[in-house]
């Protein structure tokens, strides 16, 4: 399960997708994000899902790989739904006692399920198709305006880019703790929820420990080349826009226009 997290992981390619400029794609993604949860019908969703799933046709990742950055929720999405499936009201199809399944229960259950799978789709898209060095580069030029109020803009930028550059790397070495404390013979998949909570005790220590020090070996080699921040920082490769942004830009938000009218003018039901 450790290793199908893919947050975090940059697949280097020269698609459509990867030569945006990566404050487009960010900004792309949140309205992405906004689209998902204006949706009321079915259509509207046909149209995001189908958008999604061209963007990473182009991008030319795995669909391999878009499931396994899936699989982890899948037990999330599961029990979301049972809650929303037996403790909605409305139309009862089905009840027993005091469980109920109604139609309008099922009919949100199936939508927040598409809503998260979709998602954490589209926000994984962003950084399997973007580098971290870009992504902080970005984010510290949508953010400029807050330097007028003292705000530390490239700090933040610097540190949301290394969490982000750094989940890999901890899911990994949780996965080599795992297996080394299981050639050990620790038993870390039987028993109750509380034991297998006590049984992670010996997998958090190190993992701790490990990435104080990784941290500990990062500043020191930010010190070492005479790291001081954003102040008289140069950069080898400037952000530019370009027609491939114009055309991404008019795409989502034809995309954007779609759902708002097909909210208004088609019906909600499934």
């Amino acid at each position: 399960m450790i290793t199908d997290i893919t947050i975090g992981q940059y697949f280097p390619g020269k698609s459509f997708i990867h030569r945006l400029d990566p404050r487009i794609k960010i900004i792309l993604t949140i309205v992405y994000i906004v689209i998902l949860f204006i949706n009321q019908g079915v259509f509207g969703f046909v149209l995001s899902i189908g958008l999604l799933a061209v963007m990473y046709l182009i991008a030319g990742i795995p669909i391999r790989m878009i499931l396994k950055s899936l699989k982890p929720v899948i037990p999330l999405i599961i029990f979301t739904s049972v809650l929303n499936i037996f403790f909605i009201g409305g139309t009862v199809i089905w009840q027993w006692g005091i469980i109920t399944i109604s139609w309008e229960g099922i009919r949100l259950a199936v939508f927040m399920s598409i809503r998260i799978l979709a998602l954490i789709a589209g926000s994984s898209l962003l950084t399997y198709t973007t580098s971290p060095i870009a992504l902080t580069d970005a984010i510290e030029r949508l953010l400029k305006p807050l330097k007028y109020v003292k705000f530390p803009v490239h700090e933040l930028a610097m540190m949301m880019t290394i969490a982000l550059r750094f989940i890999p790397t901890l899911l990994e070495e949780t996965d080599k703790i795992m297996s080394a404390q299981k050639a050990r013979g620790a038993d870390l998949e039987s028993g109750g929820l509380i034991r297998r909570a006590k049984a992670l005790i010996p997998i958090l220590i190190p993992l701790f420990i490990s990435a104080i020090r990784r941290a500990e070996e990062l500043a020191l080699a930010m010190e070492c080349r005479c790291y001081r921040g954003g102040e008289g920082r140069t950069r080898m490769k400037q952000l530019h826009l370009g027609g491939r942004d114009a055309v991404a830009v008019g795409v989502m938000a034809a995309c954007l226009a779609g759902v708002i009218l097909m909210n208004l003018f088609l019906p909600t039901v499934l």
